[in-house]
C-alpha cells in the first residue's frame, strides 16, 4: 500500500502512547493521515503528539482510558468538531494485568479485562459510526489477540476478552457491510512489547512460550504494523469479517 492512499485519512487509534499502537501512530502519521490518539499515559501521549507535530503532522489527543465512557464521548466529539469524520478506527487499547489460575482470578480483575478489551472497543465503535457514515463509509481494525481463539493456561479474562472481540469484529461486518464498512481483526502472537516483558523475562515461562512458536522467537511491532494499515486502506476494501492471525506460526492447542 502506498503513502498516498492513507493521506488526508481521519484515523483513531486508542492504546496509542507505547507498544503498537504508538508505531501505529508513528507510520499513519508518516502516511499523512490526520490523527485522533487516545491513552491512559498522559505523559507519554503528549510526547508522540509532540514527536508528530515536529515533522508537520495533524493529531489530536485525549488521556484517560477507555473503560471511561466520557474519554470515547470526548474523543468523538473532538473528531466530529476538528475533522467533521472519521475514515479509521483503530481499537487497540488492552490490558492483561492478572496472571492467575483461574480459580484465583479476582471478580474485579475479571470485569476491569472485559472493560478495556471487550466493552470498550465496542462502545468506540458505537460512537464512530456517525463519524464514519460522515465519510461515506470507512474502516475498522480490532487488535485481538492470537488468546482469542487458543487458549493458554492462567490468562482466562484474557482469552475471554480477546474471543469476544472477535465475535464482535465478525457481527459488526455482517451488520455494517452495507453501509461501506468493513471490520476485520488482526491477532498478534507474543511481541517485544511492555505487556509481555513479565513473561518473556521469566526463564520458565519464556522457554514455555518459545516452545509454541514454529519460527522460535517473539515478533516485534514493526511485523504487524503494515497489516493494520493494510486492512485500515482502501487496499482492503473487499476483506471484512476476517482476523489475521500474526503469530509466528503459534502451535499451542
Amino acid at each position: 500500500m502506498s503513502d498516498a492512499e492513507l493521506e488526508g485519512r481521519v484515523v483513531w487509534v486508542t492504546g496509542a502512547s507505547r507498544g503498537l499502537g504508538r508505531h501505529v501512530a508513528l507510520a499513519l502519521a508518516d502516511a499523512g493521515a490526520k490523527l485522533l490518539l487516545t491513552a491512559r499515559s498522559s505523559d507519554q501521549l503528549e510526547q508522540l503528539a509532540q514527536e508528530i507535530r515536529t515533522h508537520g503532522g495533524v493529531v489530536e489527543v485525549v488521556a484517560g482510558s477507555v473503560a471511561d465512557a466520557d474519554v470515547i464521548e470526548r474523543s468523538a466529539a473532538l473528531i466530529g468538531e476538528r475533522f467533521g469524520h472519521l475514515d479509521i478506527l483503530i481499537n487497540n487499547a488492552g490490558i492483561s494485568p492478572a496472571f492467575v489460575t483461574s480459580e484465583r482470578l479476582a471478580k474485579s480483575a475479571w470485569q476491569d479485562v472485559l472493560d478495556v478489551n471487550l466493552s470498550a472497543p465496542l462502545a468506540c465503535c458505537q460512537h464512530a459510526l456517525p463519524l464514519l457514515e460522515n465519510a461515506g463509509g470507512g474502516s475498522i481494525v480490532n487488535i485481538t489477540s492470537i488468546h482469542g481463539s487458543r487458549a493458554h493456561e492462567r490468562l482466562i479474562a484474557y482469552a475471554a476478552s480477546k474471543g469476544g472481540l472477535e465475535m464482535v469484529t465478525r457481527t459488526l461486518a455482517l451488520e455494517w457491510a452495507t453501509r461501506a464498512i468493513h471490520v476485520n481483526a488482526i491477532a498478534p502472537g507474543y511481541l517485544e512489547t511492555d505487556m509481555t516483558a513479565g513473561l518473556r523475562e521469566h526463564e520458565r515461562w519464556r522457554e514455555t512460550l518459545l516452545t509454541r512458536i514454529p519460527m522460535h522467537r517473539f515478533g516485534t511491532t514493526s511485523e504487524v504494523v503494515p497489516a493494520v494499515l493494510f486492512l485500515a486502506g482502501p487496499g482492503a476494501s473487499y476483506i471484512t469479517g476476517t482476523t489475521l492471525y500474526i503469530d509466528g506460526g503459534w502451535t499451542a492447542a
